[in-house]
């Protein structure tokens, strides 16, 4: 059996001579063709309507659905959009609103903080110059009381420095 693997010849190029010499034989039966293409068609005309139409609809339908639901998609898309927008306008709406309203409380309070600070100035001034003339009115009762007392005190001191009461 390893004798003819290895002879120069190979078994398959020993029974088939024609190949060897490059030559190619085509035997065609027409009536076989005939055969095949009769089978063919009558497998296109009866599988045509019960099978290739049926798939060719359904794939159709198939695209007008996905397209469907793409334009769905864009369109709900776009309402998203146009919802956020007016969300948006909204916020900055609410936010210079609520700025404003805070200015005026900030202004508001500015204007009560000065009224009150001026009422408080305006009293710390009245008491300021009611002890003022508390302490000028002591102080003249004091140096009247003194000037009263002066004589007295003045010949007490003396007696005292001169160790004997003057009269």
């Amino acid at each position: 059996m390893t004798d003819h693997l290895f002879s120069p010849v190979s078994p398959v190029l020993a029974h088939a001579p024609l190949l060897s010499a490059g030559a190619v034989e085509v035997d065609v039966n027409f009536t076989l063709v005939l055969i095949q293409f009769a089978v063919i068609a009558t497998l296109v005309f009866v599988l045509k309507p019960m099978l290739f139409d049926p798939l060719l609809g359904l794939f159709e339908e198939r695209e007008k659905r996905v397209e469907g639901a793409r334009a769905e998609a864009r369109k709900m898309d776009d309402e998203a959009a146009e919802i956020l927008l007016k969300y948006e306008a909204e916020i900055q709406k609410v936010h210079k609103i609520a700025s404003d309203e805070r200015d005026k409380i900030r202004a508001e309070a500015q204007r009560v903080e000065a009224k009150e600070l001026s009422e408080a100035r305006a009293e710390s001034a009245t008491l300021l110059e009611v002890g003022r003339k508390k302490l000028a009115e002591e102080r003249v009762a004091l140096e009247t009381q003194l000037r009263a007392t002066e004589k007295d005190l003045a010949r007490d001191i003396a007696g005292r420095v001169l160790g004997r009461e003057l009269s």
